[in-house]
């Protein structure tokens, strides 16, 4: 746009000029030239401050001793030219070079008075221009700033889904394997009964995991409240026990305080915990004995779970332990894992 604007001006300049044609022809036709070959090359910065300063002079042969020649709009074009594409100061410094160029016409002929006129109008285009560059460049800044913002957040919410279907998954197959083995040792027990408890257990938890992995991915995408499956809470915590009591592994559950008051993205956290730390107590020390204590109050709320199962020298950090612990930093709080008097104990303290 600033080239075809600049050229226009000069066809303008040209058919307003009181030079004769043998001059006024060569040196419009020359700056059309230039004005196109810096266009194409796509020049910027010192380069096209140089060749639109070679046809700013064009303009002042073609509008010498003429105020009135509307083609000295096209030194205000250069001048925006070089603003939208360049940096402040070499715009500034091909700004000083136009004004430079409309005062020695001004000093040449002191009785015209559009002089000034000119001079304000080449300043002005100039400023604005390289205000409206600047807002362009902040504006693509700030684009750039949000599409990183929302690749960040897709990432977490990846990650954070990522570490639902962890802890769902990994409850569900673990207590439905219990369940499971407990039907196939009763089989051979010839107690089908307890089998069918077992396999009925197992169904049932199924399905709940089931209902909470839809949950975690988005697949419910019904708007309607009274249709979702909300996420496990604190309050929870009691019905989980029991399904790893139920499945064969012995779980004490001490509670101290109101698990209701802990609220939706506390308790969420606690149920979390107190899962991971279960289905890894019934995986690496099936049938061992574990004990639960959650203490709330108006201060912290500290989950411990202590299992007697004797821990594996060999066994690195894995996917659970570094979900459970991001969960309580997520919250401001710590969490601790380790061996502890020959078994394992995982010590979690949230704030309120």
């Amino acid at each position: 746009m600033a080239p075809a604007t600049v050229a226009l001006f000069v066809v303008v300049g040209v058919l307003l000029t009181q030079q004769p044609a043998a001059v006024a022809l060569p040196v419009g036709g020359t700056a059309i030239a230039l004005v196109a070959l810096l266009a194409w090359r796509d020049l910027t910065g010192w380069p096209l401050a140089a060749g639109l300063v070679v046809a700013a002079l064009g303009f002042a042969v073609l509008g010498h001793e003429q105020s009135s020649n509307v083609g000295w709009f096209g030194v205000c074009a250069v001048g925006g030219w070089m603003a939208l594409v360049s940096s402040v100061r070499q715009a500034a410094v091909l700004g000083a070079a136009l004004v430079a160029v409309f005062i020695g016409q001004w000093v040449n002929q002191t009785d015209e008075p559009g002089w000034a006129s000119w001079i304000a109008g080449t300043v002005f285009t100039v400023t604005a221009c390289s205000f409206d560059r600047r807002q362009r460049s902040l504006l693509g800044q700030l684009r750039e700033a949000q599409a990183g913002l929302a690749d960040r957040a897709r990432t977490e919410e990846r990650n954070r889904i990522a570490g639902e279907m962890h802890d769902v998954i990994g409850h569900a197959l673990t207590v439905s394997l219990l369940h499971v083995s407990s039907a196939r040792l009763s089989l051979d027990d010839d107690d089908p009964e307890e089998a069918k408890a077992s396999l009925a257990q197992a169904e049932r938890l199924a399905q709940q995991s089931l209902a909470e992995v839809r949950v975690a991915v988005g697949l419910m995408r019904n708007h309607d409240p009274s249709t979702l499956t909300p996420m496990p809470g604190a309050d929870d915590v009691v019905d989980l026990v029991g399904s790893f009591r139920r499945a064969g592994t012995p779980v004490e559950l001490d509670v101290e305080g109101d698990l209701a008051s802990l609220g939706a993205t506390r308790g969420l956290a606690v149920y979390r915990i107190v899962q991971e730390s279960l289905t890894n107590a019934a995986r690496h020390a099936a049938g061992m004995p574990v004990s639960v204590r959650i203490e709330t109050g108006p201060g912290d709320t500290t989950v411990t779970v202590t299992s007697a199962g004797a821990p594996d020298p060999s066994a690195r950090e894995g996917t659970g332990l570094l979900g459970m612990r991001e969960r309580a930093e997520a919250l401001g709080g710590r969490l601790l894992a380790g061996a502890w008097q020959g078994g394992w104990r995982v010590e979690a303290v949230l704030p309120s």
